[in-house]
């Protein structure tokens, strides 16, 4: 699998891809061959035994180098599987649900999977810190018959799919563009050089027999007035540009 990892190489699913093919194939009897491959890729384990910093050096080889995200199967607990509800503490903090669970479509638009988003938190609560660390849970669900026009959808419980990473402004790390304030700093290098060709010869030399501002040193504050305006503007689009166009997170509940 090491020889695969070459530059450029990013293990990077949808989420139908993650519930149709992934989850639903380790869901299913038969095809070991497959499953001993998968394995390789997103390893079965309890991450709830494990601080989420700890997790990324036990994902599977196509992640391990990658900063961003992480995959893993957790099988069912046995607090599940009695009715219960699952243990989500970690030596030094918890997994907190956060949000109403949503549904993962297919690209037919038919119902796949079910979806939860929670958030580490350092302590125990209810005064736990809120941490950059994030985690969706995905569970394959299939329709059960009903005469109800609504369909009733039944979670399979066996393995769930974790995709752990960390809370990120940027669209990819792997996208290297100038961060905002780099681009405001060059921008105004760019602008001084600019106002200072513009200017006439001798206009920023003082004047001590003039008490009133020459007709070109008028100009060039108000280019630079027009300019510092400007640049402000192309600074705040560009903080606008960063925010993610699309994440896989649902909205802010908090």
């Amino acid at each position: 699998m090491e020889n695969y990892l070459i530059p450029g190489f990013r293990f990077y699913p949808t989420e139908e891809e993650l519930v149709s093919f992934y989850l639903n194939t380790k869901l299913e009897d038969g095809r070991h061959d497959l499953k001993q491959e998968m394995d390789q890729i997103i390893p079965i384990l309890d991450i709830y035994e494990f601080n989420p910093w700890d997790l990324p050096r036990y994902a599977g080889e196509v992640c391990k180098r990658d900063k961003e995200q992480w995959f893993f199967f957790i099988a069912r607990q046995e607090s599940e599987a009695r009715g219960g509800r699952p243990k989500r503490l970690t030596t030094t903090g918890y997994w907190k649900a956060t949000g109403s669970p949503s549904h993962v479509y297919s690209s037919t638009h038919k119902t796949i999977g079910l979806k939860k988003t929670m958030v580490f938190y350092n302590g125990r609560a209810p005064h736990g810190t809120k941490t950059e660390w994030k985690m969706n849970e995905y569970k394959a669900i299939h329709p059960s018959s009903s005469s109800s026009s609504t369909p009733v959808f039944r979670l399979r419980q066996e393995f769930s799919l974790c995709r752990i990473y960390r809370k990120s402004k940027t669209l990819r790390s792997f996208d290297r563009r100038p961060q905002p304030r780099e681009l405001e700093i060059a921008q105004s290098t760019a602008k001084a050089q600019a106002a200072t060709t513009e200017l006439p010869s001798g206009a920023n030399e003082p004047n001590p027999t003039s008490k009133a501002p020459s007709t070109a040193t008028v100009l060039g504050e108000s280019s630079r007035t027009i300019a510092e305006t400007s640049n402000e503007l192309n600074v705040e689009a560009m903080r606008d540009a960063y925010e993610p166009m699309w994440d896989w997170e649902l909205l802010n509940w908090f």
